[in-house]
Parts: structure tokens; C-alpha cells; sequence
């Protein structure tokens, strides 16, 4: 990795901060149209948005914001936030997503979760968001939030918090909500775990509440992109509650949200018409599902089957239609009995096999790769020659790369693999007498 000072933005300050800080731009190409400069280093373009790498930061739950209901704070960003996310944007990653964001209080993970259910520009929950978009574009990065509800898999205590041998519930007592937690279909039998004293057995969503969460999904996004956020991502992945809509495993309703696979991915239409009709035309809007639930040879799934990889190729083959830019491929998380062997790839290959069948349809929805990706070549290769939309020459696994718990263990990865395949990029200034 190779940058020269003259190549590098003018250190003015950045507008929009309270503080002095260049406007930095790193991990962006020097030469990002020359032949040999890998896909990995191209910008992309999303709508209005252009990404001016391949590389994202994938939301990860932290489980750092106020827990207290009373507190005007509650759900917001703090500034471990601003140093935790900001960091990423600093080491020149394309993309930073924001963690699992509740779209209502009852929606979150934890009570020490990341929310944006309070409406209007002078709440906490804005102001703490606002603080992190400004920093993280002073950097160069573009930046998103996963819109989310936890479904089933609510108001349980944060990890470090449990105490050995105890329940993982968060009761009242500790800003939880276990009468309001809600499922598709409701009963002890669909806990994460029946008999498993870590969570809360749900109670069956209604439709009006159901038409509220829509709705809520569009507020959120709404102010999101008020607070300055380039991307929103809807997460119906890992078992929460609009993928407990999706699965046959955890929907058993017999009304227009359940059923037939029309009826159970209904509420993703839904979710995502009305987000798409409440930002602007040119914000991209992502979608994360699971490809595969791991359950197909599980007795669990036997009698109704389950959310597998060609329910996700006919969900993806519709996402124009909602409005969708990009399906972020995850997988797992609905049923304590999955099967999971994870390796190089697991996932990958779900994305590489989402992306043929959807590109065979002559369509441009693009497609997000994660888990257990590490190395530059390996993350190369999975989005190399995906510029070229239609092309049969090489085929790419993926458009863009999520990585998560590798940029915890190294902040640098984006500038490690600059090096590694030769990418001369820009740098961020105050890094400079270490990185040239």
C-alpha cells in the first residue's frame, strides 16, 4: 500500500463537527480504473449512494445503550458508539452499518439495545444517531442502520450481565417487557427453546399491531435518514420476528400473514413498500435474511418444512417489486436444532447461489456475502468481476463482503489487504506517519 501526501484531500475541517478533523477519505483507490485494481477496490454505486469500496462493517449487537425506560436516553447511541463505529471509518471501510436498531421499544433484543422508536429530531435516540453519521462521514464512509424487531427473541438480559446458572430473562425489574413479547404465533411451544428458561414464551402478534410495526418500520427509517444515514437495512434474519414470519417452522397462522409462502412473506412487502415510500427515491434500501434455516433434515421441519435456500432464491427474485437494492445473506437462527458445521464459505455459497438464479432472471439486485470471511484474496474473489452485471466470464459470489467479528480483531483489515494485493489507497491523515 502505497499514497503519496499530494494525493490525499485537502485538511480542511470537516463541516458539521463541534471539532477540528480533516476530512479524511481512506480506503478509497488511488487508481480505481486501472486494470489490475481489483473489484474489492472499485466504488459501487447504489442508487445515489456510491460505496467507494466493496468492504462493510456488519451491524453488531453491543448491547451499550441505557437500559433505564424512565430515561429520556433510553436506546441511544452513546459515545462508545462514535469510538466503536467511527474507528471502522477511520480504517477505510466502504460501509458501516449500525447494529440491530429496534423500531420500537418491545422490539428490542435486550434492554441495553440500540433503538429508534422516538419520534422527532430533539430526542436522545436522534441526537446519539446524528453524532455517529457526522463522524463516520467526516471519514469518507457512507453509513447504514439495520432496522429490526426481536420478535420471540426479546427482552432478554445482556450477556455480560447473566449470572452463571440464572435465567437470561430481563423481567421489569431490569427494563424488560415479558407480556410483550410477541411471535407470529404464540404459546410456550414456540420459545426459542420450549422448556428453555432463557427466554419468554411469546404471545401471538395481532394484525393491528402488525399494521403499527409496519408503519413503525417507516417512521424509523424516516428519521434515519433525517439523522443523515446513507443505507437502511431491514433484518429479517437470525430468528427475529420477520424471519419467524418467513418460516413455516414458526408461523402457523391461518389469516393472510400465514400459510402459503405469499402470505408469510406479505409483511416483507409490506415492511419494505412503506420504508421505500418514506425515504427518498435515492437512498438504497437492503434486506438481510437467512439463506437457510440448517433445518432440512430436522424432525422440527418435517411436517411443515422450513425457510431454506430456494424459499430465499424465490424471495430474492421479488425484491425488485418491494423495492429492494440488496439481499444481505446471513443464515440460521430460528430453531435451537439447526445444523450448522460453519467454514470458509458456509454462507458465501448461499450468496454465490442467490446471485446465478437471480441474475439468470436478467435481474440487478444486488447481493451482500458474510461469515467467516478473513482473508484479502478470499474477499477478492468472492465480488471480483461483479461489475460486469451479465457476464458469464467469471462468475462473482458477491457485489459486496459484511465482515464482522474479523473487524473486531483487526480495525485495520481494510489497509492489511490493500497491502496484500498491491492497491495503492488513500490513508487517513493522523494514521499517516504509521501507514506509509
Amino acid at each position: 500500500m502505497t499514497a503519496t501526501k499530494s494525493q490525499y484531500p485537502p485538511s480542511t475541517k470537516t463541516e458539521g463537527l463541534p471539532y477540528y478533523t480533516p476530512a479524511n477519505n481512506p480506503g478509497a483507490a488511488l487508481n480505481p480504473q486501472e486494470p489490475n485494481t481489483p473489484t474489492l477496490f472499485r466504488p459501487l454505486q447504489i442508487r445515489d449512494v456510491i460505496l467507494k469500496n466493496r468492504v462493510a462493517v456488519a451491524p453488531m449487537c453491543m448491547f451499550s445503550c441505557e437500559s433505564d425506560p424512565t430515561s429520556p436516553a433510553v436506546g441511544a447511541l452513546t459515545d462508545f458508539h462514535v469510538a466503536h463505529l467511527g474507528h471502522f471509518a477511520t480504517k477505510g471501510v466502504g460501509l458501516v452499518m449500525i447494529e440491530a436498531t429496534a423500531v420500537q421499544a418491545t422490539g428490542r433484543i435486550s434492554p441495553n439495545d440500540s433503538g429508534l422508536w422516538q419520534e422527532g429530531t430533539d430526542s436522545e435516540q436522534y441526537k446519539g444517531l446524528r453524532r455517529v453519521v457526522n463522524f463516520v462521514h467526516s471519514q469518507g464512509a457512507k453509513i447504514g442502520v439495520q432496522l429490526t424487531h426481536a420478535g420471540r427473541k426479546a427482552s432478554i438480559t445482556t450477556p455480560w450481565l447473566v449470572e452463571i446458572g440464572s435465567s437470561s430473562r430481563a423481567d421489569e425489574s431490569v427494563g424488560g417487557w415479558p407480556s410483550d413479547v410477541v411471535a407470529p404465533t404464540g404459546g410456550e411451544e414456540f420459545k426459542w427453546a420450549p422448556g428453555d428458561k432463557k427466554f419468554w414464551a411469546p404471545r401471538e402478534i395481532n394484525v393491528s399491531e402488525i399494521n403499527e410495526l409496519i408503519q413503525a418500520f417507516a417512521r424509523s427509517a424516516k428519521l434515519a435518514i433525517q439523522a443523515g444515514v446513507d443505507v437502511i437495512e431491514v433484518h429479517a434474519a437470525h430468528g427475529y420476528l420477520l424471519h419467524e414470519f418467513l418460516s413455516p417452522v414458526t408461523n402457523r397462522r391461518n389469516d393472510h400473514y400465514g400459510g402459503s409462502f405469499e402470505n408469510r412473506t406479505r409483511i416483507i412487502h409490506e415492511v419494505t413498500t412503506a420504508i421505500r415510500a418514506a425515504i427518498p427515491v435515492g437512498t438504497p434500501l437492503f434486506l438481510r435474511i437467512s439463506g437457510s434455516e440448517w433445518l432440512e433434515e430436522c424432525p422440527v421441519a418435517a411436517e411443515t418444512g422450513s425457510w431454506d435456500l430456494s424459499s430465499s432464491i424465490r424471495l430474492a427474485k421479488l425484491l425488485p417489486q418491494f423495492g429492494v437494492d440488496l439481499v444481505d445473506v446471513s443464515s440460521g437462527g430460528n430453531h435451537k436444532d439447526q445444523r450448522i458445521q460453519p467454514h470458509s464459505n458456509y454462507q458465501v455459497d448461499f450468496a454465490a447461489r442467490i446471485r446465478r438464479e437471480i441474475r439468470a432472471c436478467r435481474q440487478t439486485t444486488l447481493v451482500g456475502a458474510v461469515g467467516l470471511i478473513t482473508e484479502a484474496e478470499a474477499a477478492r474473489d468472492i465480488v471480483q468481476g461483479a461489475d460486469e452485471v451479465f457476464s458469464n466470464d467469471q462468475e462473482p459470489k458477491a457485489d459486496v463482503i459484511l465482515m464482522a467479528r474479523q473487524f473486531l480483531r483487526e480495525p485495520g483489515w481494510v489497509f492489511a489487504a490493500a497491502k496484500k494485493l498491491n492497491v495503492p489507497v488513500s490513508i487517513t491523515n493522523q494514521f499517516s506517519r504509521g501507514l506509509l
